[in-house]
């Protein structure tokens, strides 16, 4: 069995990773893991700028052709060489399983596999075949927790020698999370914005990230988990003429799915009710939204959350690779869930 801790991997990436040919990542938090996943891409080696080296592969290609993944780790490169097979958006598909079973029982020689899943639940098929074997290494990556995220807030603000206020870092915090490429991004932005400056002041991270209203990102996320959408609508058009960003709201949505997914497993494993599991871990919520929580967790099921918290994830992920669309994929993806929230409160 070759695992790791989600925290272990920096020391991992650096001492270990040369010595497996095969890796699956997977978890929540779709940015961190396009974001190891590079990483590891990098130790192998491989010219990633070269074709005949480099193979990447959505789940979709291999339904189509489910020996190719076999074919493709155990051909030789047209020019020789190490060669990388690269796969995204993988989860417990049969024929990705088989593949990977076969793969794992004889190391491979001359190629690497990588493969990008979602968020997979123990004893998942696709989760419990890595973990079995030991010519795979399995790297959970989970949202970034305080602790990471003021490591990466002094990683991009010291590569351009940059402080920061502890409240601006309170500040900061509060705002990202959730995906870790959108976060990076963001204090990137933040860096940017600062440049030739010594120190971040709270002012800065309010005007650049955060100058919306948290009460007005609420009440749209308030309106989406109780599919009012009269209420969404209206609530969005306050932050558009507020001119805050509308990516905070789909960031805001993701961090509140989260919530209902710790939830909704508290609930199923000691077998309580929703009221039961809001006295303990809805305590911090303000008094008005309780009420929406509780609601939105008797609606929504484990399953269709995890669903949604996936979808949610890959919509940021989409919007910060493609700013131009940020707004629109943000609105169709909050539109969207706000009728499902609709149909399932029906």
């Amino acid at each position: 069995m070759a695992e790791i801790k989600s925290h272990e991997f920096e020391t991992f990436l650096q001492k270990s990773a040369g010595n497996y040919r095969i890796f699956v990542i997977y978890g929540p938090d779709r940015g961190l893991i396009s974001e190891r996943a590079g990483q590891i891409a990098g130790k192998t080696g491989v010219a990633l700028d070269d074709p005949f080296s480099l193979t990447k592969l959505d789940i979709g290609d291999l339904q189509k052709d489910p020996g190719r993944l076999a074919d493709e780790a155990q051909s030789i490169g047209l020019f020789g060489g190490e060669k990388l097979i690269w796969i995204r958006g993988a989860a417990n598909e049969k024929y990705l399983v088989d593949s990977l079973a076969v793969l794992a029982e004889k190391p491979l020689e001359a190629a690497y596999l990588i493969v990008e899943a979602g968020d997979l639940k123990k004893g998942s098929l696709l989760r419990k075949t890595a973990e079995a074997a030991r010519s795979v290494m399995t790297i959970p990556s989970y949202a970034d927790d305080s602790r990471a995220l003021n490591g990466l807030i002094d990683a991009e603000l010291g590569a351009e020698k940059l402080g920061i206020t502890p409240a601006a870092r309170q500040a900061l915090i509060a705002l990202i999370g959730g995906d870790r490429i959108a976060s990076r991004n963001e204090v990137r932005k933040l860096a940017l914005y600062c440049s030739g400056l010594n120190t971040v002041e709270e002012h800065h991270v309010a005007e650049i990230i955060g100058d919306a209203s948290a009460i007005s990102v609420d009440d749209a996320v308030d309106a989406v988990l109780s599919g009012d959408l009269n209420g969404f609508l209206h609530a969005m058009q306050k932050i558009s003429s507020s001119k805050t960003a509308i990516f905070l709201v789909l960031q805001a949505c993701l961090k509140q799915f989260q919530l209902l997914d710790m939830m909704r497993a508290e609930m199923e494993e000691k077998r309580v009710q929703a009221p039961q599991v809001m006295q303990t871990m809805g305590r911090h919520l303000h008094f008005r939204r309780k009420p929406i929580i509780e609601q939105a967790l008797r609606n929504w099921s484990a399953e269709n959350i995890a669903r949604e918290s996936n979808r949610l994830q890959a919509a940021i992920l989409q919007s910060r690779r493609r700013q131009v669309l940020e707004d629109s994929v943000a609105m169709q993806t909050l539109l969207s869930t706000t009728l499902q929230s609709g149909r399932k409160s029906a």
